[in-house]
């Protein structure tokens, strides 16, 4: 028997039942994130790249020239942990440093050939695991699970992440 109310499948649900629900989303992002983030690490021996520093290349790679602080807001991280993963990926000549004629003392971060080239074998690396997913999941299903993510995180946007 299932004491659970029934809602139509397309219309939005009550705020209660929302907050119920998300929860469950929640309980299982953290352990699949954790659980892909070791199968990142697992490259690491590799490529060579941490998952910070593998963030920080295709941030880099996506988006173009970006500073530390702008690095650490779109990732939601300190900024002193980003510093850390820039000067890691500048010491493997994977990232230079640039002047930033809209600000001295924030450098603009660039990708270089190298770490194009190391963040694509990540990339490739990746897909072929996530092309693995099974459940035959439709575009539809994809696009609602990326809206659904989209909104949780945006409720968070006001978290401090720099203490």
């Amino acid at each position: 028997m299932n004491d659970k109310p029934s809602f139509p499948a397309d219309a939005p649900l009550p705020p209660d039942e929302l907050g119920h629900r998300l929860t469950e989303v929640f309980d299982l992002v953290g352990p699949l994130y954790r659980r892909a983030l070791r199968k990142v690490e697992q490259g690491e021996a590799v490529e060579g790249a941490s998952v910070g520093v593998r963030s920080v290349l295709d941030l880099l790679r996506r988006k173009g020239d970006l500073t530390v602080p702008q690095l650490s807001r779109i990732q939601a991280l300190s900024r002193q942990f980003v510093q850390r993963m820039v000067n890691d990926a500048v010491a493997h000549g994977w990232v230079e440093t640039l002047p930033n004629p809209a600000h001295q003392r924030s450098s603009l971060i660039r990708i270089t050939e190298e770490g194009r080239s190391l963040i694509t074998t990540v990339l490739g690396r990746e897909h072929m695991l996530n092309r693995q997913v099974g459940g035959d999941l439709s575009d539809a299903e994809v696009r609602a699970c990326v809206r659904v993510l989209t909104e949780m995180l945006r409720t968070f946007d006001h978290v401090d992440d720099d203490d």
